[in-house]
This record gives structure tokens, C-alpha cells and sequence, in this order.
């Protein structure tokens, strides 16, 4: 499947990315070469075979959960860039 140059500066605009004229290039031909791949993988027969979520059995290993003493504020926040009203102040990302 063949992916545009427009879909790569789209996918990138999602993910806040600039790519030069050369990386879009490169992942152009990669997005499409993963895309060719996931179509091959489509056209196999799975009839009959039973869908698995892990190759192994998995076991859970609790812990007991016991409430602690937290850290002070101010010695969680002193490796903050920045903090405002006992919070880590970060970034707007919603335009």
C-alpha cells in the first residue's frame, strides 16, 4: 500500500514532529513497506487457530498494599522547573 506524501506530514502534524525533506522520504517508504507487511500477514488462513493474549501463562504476583507516609510537598517539588500552588506547572498542549 502505497502511503502519500501528504499522509507522512499529516501523521507528523499529529505527533507534533518536523521531519526534513529526507526523513519524510524514508518514512514514507517505511510506513508503506509496514502497511505491504500487514497486508500479507491478512491474507493468511487463521481458521481454526485459537487467539492467544500471551505465548505463556501468566501469574499475578500481589504484593500487600500498605498505606505509607508521603513525601513532604516541598521535597517533591524541588526538582521542579517550575511549580505553582504545590502542583508541577507544566506546558499548555491544548490549542
Amino acid at each position: 500500500m502505497k502511503i502519500s506524501r501528504e499522509e507522512v506530514d499529516y501523521v507528523a502534524s499529529l505527533a507534533r514532529i518536523a521531519f526534513t525533506e529526507e526523513e519524510s522520504e524514508k518514512l514514507q517508504k517505511d510506513m508503506s513497506a509496514v502497511l505491504d507487511y500487514i497486508a500479507a500477514l491478512n491474507e493468511l488462513d487463521t481458521e481454526g487457530v485459537e487467539p492467544t493474549e500471551h505465548i505463556l501463562p501468566l501469574q499475578n504476583v500481589f504484593r500487600e498494599d500498605v498505606v505509607e507516609e508521603s513525601l513532604p510537598i516541598e521535597k517533591v517539588l524541588q526538582n521542579a522547573p517550575e511549580s505553582e500552588s504545590h502542583a508541577f506547572k507544566v506546558p499548555r498542549v491544548i490549542e
